[in-house]
């Protein structure tokens, strides 16, 4: 993490080779910021000229978890019984709860390019022990900001708001910059903010700011105004301080490492999360604990 000034971060992602020529870049957590808003975890895949998605059936509780797609196409299958097609511009939202199970995979028809990011926003407390719920949304709003267009899909921006449904005040947004353009993007003053750099760079307050980096932008702003040579495709994300402690690993989002725990060794011996209709996919177990566990009671 690069600090700019005494609010302004530049956070640089963690890079993973996927194989096949694909890349992922974790952008959240990192170890300099866990979470913006209720946003906990980030993740930059692709792009890559062919290929695409192939996740087998895992569990997720206390989230929602978002696929936002730049190029290519994803089939969602979870244990609710849906199947949902999601393509470039339109939005898969899950909101995983006590437990939920789901896979991804892109057809095997698909030929084109493929590249995206996968987000989770946590939920609170009195949120997360409720029944899972899926949505998917075809159509988004589109806005003009200056030198660039932007498709919301979460939260408000200019008067606009997406139609997805947030459990704490959040803001989503894909912003695309025209070459040599300049554009001051409205923020909520109550809100953490930052923006993703997707492709291209930006110049913030001076610092040029490449791809897989962060810029985390604090609370207290009306605005920030970027400016890029060349164009660039950021992801604005933003919400209220999310003041709950969290406990994250793998696929869950809990509060300590009971809970933890006791999702994994249920979601292993197959007595919860539910079951995601055959698809060819091999069903991931949860790993080994990087920590000790401690022995039953007698």
């Amino acid at each position: 993490m690069t600090v700019i000034d005494g609010v302004l971060e530049v956070i640089t992602a963690r890079q993973a080779d996927l194989g096949d020529g694909m890349l992922m870049r974790r952008l959240l957590p990192s170890r300099g910021r866990r979470t913006i808003g209720a946003w906990c975890f980030m993740d930059h895949f692709g792009p890559t000229p062919t290929g695409g998605m192939r996740i087998g059936p895992h569990p997720h509780m206390g989230l929602q978890s978002m696929t936002w797609l730049f190029e290519g196409e994803v089939v969602h299958h979870d244990s609710l019984g849906n199947v949902q097609a999601i393509r470039p511009g339109q939005l898969n939202i899950m909101r995983a709860g006590s437990g939920v199970a789901h896979a991804e995979k892109t057809p095997d028809s698909h030929r084109n390019g493929f590249h995206g990011i996968t987000l989770w926003a946590a939920q609170p407390d009195w949120a997360r022990h409720s029944q899972p719920a899926f949505d998917h949304f075809s159509s988004l709003p589109h806005l003009t900001l200056g030198d660039a267009q932007a498709l919301l899909f979460m939260g408000t921006i200019d008067g606009e708001t997406a139609p997805a449904y947030s459990e704490t005040p959040l803001v989503g947004a894909e912003i695309l910059l025209q070459p040599r353009g300049v554009i001051r993007i409205p923020l909520q003053r109550t809100f953490e903010n930052a923006l993703s750099v997707i492709q291209g760079s930006v110049v913030v307050n001076g610092k040029e700011v490449l791809p897989g980096s962060m810029v985390y932008l604090g609370t207290g702003r009306d605005s920030v105004v970027i400016k890029t040579y060349a164009g660039a495709r950021l992801i604005l994300l933003g919400g209220e301080p999310f003041e709950e402690q969290l406990f994250m690993w793998w696929n869950f989002v809990g509060r300590n490492r009971d809970e933890i725990e006791l999702a994994a060794k249920e979601w292993n011996a197959g007595s919860a999360f539910g079951e995601v209709a055959p698809m060819g996919l091999k069903r991931i177990d949860a790993p080994e604990f990087p920590w000790r566990s401690a022995p039953p009671p007698e």
